[in-house]
């Protein structure tokens, strides 16, 4: 739990009662939740979108979206689960899955595929999400570039990118290079040591932690092309939205925000090719309940090549 924004230090472990669902809710008890960066995000109140809902203190007092476990208890009017049902979902709304127990709508939720444990389910809605509606229109023979692309969401796009037919480029720090072209990366380059938008064309830029200027990734972008980026500062954000779609539409580029949507319609098909073995789930490391604040520590390092998993007891 935590009472203020800051690092990883400001949560502690702390004895509260059970959650009870309401009305549409269920309870969980959990067995893994994955770590996002918009956990990253909701600890620090950084960058300042993250604080809506809570300018001065968090809205919610305890992290963890990705959740898996099992059906503990329901609320009125849930159908579609039975407690003793295995479960897994992005419960991105109420948080809570750093815990032994968690309330999330049912609509968040869907039933884990048997082939997956709960850690491998759990890493699989936000960034799976995410992999899918970015590379969704990804065609054989294309040039993709993925920035951010040896963390969790990055993990999956390299995979799925490469299964559509694209040539793929990998960007992220040294230390995940060798990670990136395990998974099938054709190049991979250390955004510390070089410019990868001074590289390319690339008809796609999936952007997972946007910070560059626009007219450098319009310039890195082939005509015709796509940048779309996920989550980075406010000005970041806005400048995509308003110079960069400008920008885009006068050179014939095309540059704007990934939109992704929450529910089990946008990550069950992910889960499923996971469960295929279609798609590898790499997950990192694990943690305990008492450990999130290393676990949190660890994923805003950078250091994380896939995912990052606390797995309760």
């Amino acid at each position: 739990m935590y009472d203020r924004y800051g690092a990883p230090d400001v949560l502690r472990v702390e004895d509260v009662p059970v959650p009870e669902p309401a009305a549409g809710q269920v309870r969980l008890k959990v067995a893994a939740t994955s770590l996002n960066l918009s956990d990253w995000e909701a600890l620090t109140g950084s960058p300042g979108y993250a604080r809506l809902g809570g300018l001065r203190a968090p809205r919610r007092r305890t992290l963890g979206s990705d959740v898996a476990g099992w059906v503990d208890a329901v609320g009125e009017g849930v159908t579609r689960f039975a407690p003793g049902d295995e479960v897994y979902g992005d419960n991105l709304g109420l948080l809570g899955g750093f815990a032994e127990y968690a309330v999330a709508p049912q609509t968040a939720l869907a039933r884990k595929p048997a082939e997956l444990t709960f850690a491998q389910a759990s890493t699989v809605p936000q960034a799976g999400a995410i992999a899918e509606k970015g590379t969704r229109a990804v065609s054989a023979g294309q040039r993709v570039l993925i920035n951010g692309a040896g963390g969790g969401s990055g993990t999956f796009a390299i995979q799925l990118a490469k299964r559509l037919g694209a040539h793929v480029t990998g960007v992220d720090n040294a230390g995940k290079l060798d990670f990136m072209r395990s998974l099938g990366a054709d190049e991979v380059i250390d955004y510390r040591t070089a410019d990868f938008t001074r590289r390319g064309p690339y008809d796609l830029i999936l952007d997972l932690v946007a910070y560059r200027s626009v007219f450098a990734y319009r310039r890195a972008l082939a005509r015709g092309g796509r940048y779309r980026c996920v989550g980075g500062t406010v000005r970041s954000l806005l400048r995509v939205l308003t110079v960069g779609t400008v920008a885009g539409l006068v050179t014939g580029r095309s540059l704007g925000v990934l939109v992704v949507q929450q529910g089990p319609a946008h990550f069950e098909a992910m889960a499923a090719r996971c469960a295929a073995g279609e798609i590898d789930v790499h997950i990192d490391r694990t943690f305990g309940l008492d450990d999130v604040p290393a676990a949190l520590a660890y994923l805003g390092e950078g250091r994380a090549c896939g995912k990052v998993v606390v797995e309760i007891a």
